[in-house]
Protein backbone atom coordinates (compact mmCIF):
# COMPACT_ATOMS: atom_id res chain seq x y z
CA UNK A 1 0.00 0.00 0.00
CA UNK A 2 1.62 3.35 -0.90
CA UNK A 3 0.90 6.40 0.94
CA UNK A 4 2.12 9.53 1.01
CA UNK A 5 4.92 10.96 3.68
CA UNK A 6 3.00 13.97 4.46
CA UNK A 7 -0.14 11.39 5.44
CA UNK A 8 2.06 8.90 6.93
CA UNK A 9 3.52 12.00 9.30
CA UNK A 10 -0.14 13.60 10.12
CA UNK A 11 -1.20 9.58 11.19
CA UNK A 12 2.02 8.92 13.11
CA UNK A 13 1.62 12.85 14.92
CA UNK A 14 -1.84 11.54 15.78
CA UNK A 15 -1.25 8.17 16.78
CA UNK A 16 2.40 8.77 19.05
CA UNK A 17 2.24 7.89 22.50
CA UNK A 18 6.03 8.20 24.24
CA UNK A 19 4.37 6.45 27.31
CA UNK A 20 4.01 3.55 25.24
CA UNK A 21 6.01 1.06 24.80
CA UNK A 22 5.56 0.58 21.17
CA UNK A 23 5.14 4.59 20.57
CA UNK A 24 1.51 4.59 20.07
CA UNK A 25 -1.56 4.47 22.00
CA UNK A 26 -3.54 1.44 20.97
CA UNK A 27 -6.50 2.64 22.14
CA UNK A 28 -6.29 6.05 20.66
CA UNK A 29 -5.42 4.16 17.51
CA UNK A 30 -8.28 1.68 17.66
CA UNK A 31 -11.02 4.52 18.03
CA UNK A 32 -9.66 6.69 14.75
CA UNK A 33 -9.77 2.60 13.14
CA UNK A 34 -13.40 2.21 14.71
CA UNK A 35 -14.40 5.53 13.97
CA UNK A 36 -13.25 5.51 10.47
CA UNK A 37 -14.90 2.13 9.55
CA UNK A 38 -18.03 3.51 10.74
CA UNK A 39 -17.56 6.82 8.19
CA UNK A 40 -17.27 4.26 5.23
CA UNK A 41 -20.06 1.67 6.10
CA UNK A 42 -22.32 4.86 6.52
CA UNK A 43 -21.59 6.04 3.03
CA UNK A 44 -21.18 2.67 1.71
CA UNK A 45 -24.95 2.31 2.79
CA UNK A 46 -25.96 5.86 1.15
CA UNK A 47 -24.53 5.05 -2.40
CA UNK A 48 -26.52 1.21 -1.41
CA UNK A 49 -29.75 3.01 -0.99
CA UNK A 50 -29.17 5.65 -3.93
CA UNK A 51 -28.30 2.51 -6.16
CA UNK A 52 -31.78 0.89 -4.89
CA UNK A 53 -34.12 4.19 -5.74
CA UNK A 54 -33.14 4.21 -9.27
CA UNK A 55 -35.87 3.11 -11.87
Amino acid sequence: MEIDQATFDEIAALIHSDDSPVGIDAKKTHIIIIHKLRQIERHLAALVGQQGQRP
